[in-house]
């Protein structure tokens, strides 16, 4: 049996338009160096992924100067309008070489917090599931469920049912490829690659993942994102 190859995926081809700034997100300096950067380094310094691949806008004019686009484990490719047309784009590039059996990790660039030990456990919890997870955590506050077009309540869900999804997503190549490219085909809308494996049948498995996995979206975000990536690095260097 061949054993399973890992690859690394991380869709860059947004425009960041809730981030008010001159420059997409990811060219968002955090640490002084792109936020863009800050994800992919600690992505590969905490997994050895058989490749890479970034999905970029097709006027993309600063990936050339990132440190990234320099990095021999990382390629690029050309993305499309929505994520899931840039995973995808990511996935037929990757197609000459993958196996359908190898696993696939999509990572939002706009997380650059996420912890070593939480994608150590993805890995862990998933390599021998048929289809795979994602990282999420369970909801904590109370829900409420509105009624249409009133801003009134309905009702106050069980929120043990709910948990909010993170990345990365880890599924199996030849699934989340199928997945994606019919979900295209039936004009379906996909807001993760879980919800393309739900669409088809499948029930990915939730993996409990840190809270501080946060995913910059405003500008004070930017400062959040910068307080955690600090803490996490004094933790380390204490346990040295």
């Amino acid at each position: 049996m061949t054993i399973p190859r890992f690859w690394l995926i991380v869709p860059a081809a947004g425009i960041g338009q809730r981030m008010q700034s001159a420059v997409p997100k990811q060219y968002l300096r955090i640490q002084q160096r792109f936020l863009l950067d800050v994800t992919l380094s600690r992505l590969l310094a905490a997994y050895a992924f058989d490749g890479c691949m970034v999905p970029l806008h097709p006027d993309d004019c600063w990936w050339s100067s990132s440190d990234s686009a320099a990095d021999a484990r990382i390629r690029s490719c050309i993305g499309g309008e929505e994520r899931a047309d840039s995973v995808l784009a990511a996935l037929q590039a990757l197609a000459p070489e993958a196996d359908r059996d190898d696993w696939v990790l999509v990572h939002d660039v706009a997380r650059p917090c996420l912890h070593p030990d939480d994608l150590q456990r993805l890995v862990t919890t998933l390599k021998n599931e048929p289809v795979g997870g994602l990282l999420a955590t369970p909801v904590t506050d109370t829900l409420k469920r509105a009624v249409a077009d009133t801003g009134c309540v309905a009702d106050s869900p069980d929120r043990r049912q709910f948990w909010r999804a993170m990345t990365p997503q880890m599924f199996r190549f030849g699934l989340l490829k199928a997945a994606l490219e019919d979900a295209r085909l039936a004009s379906a809308a996909v807001t993760d690659e879980s919800s393309a494996l739900e669409m088809s049948g499948y029930q990915p498995r939730l993996v409990a993942g840190r809270s501080d996995n946060i995913k910059v979206t405003t500008p004070g975000d930017l400062d959040l994102a910068a307080f955690i990536l600090a803490g996490q690095e004094s933790s380390a260097q204490s346990s040295e």
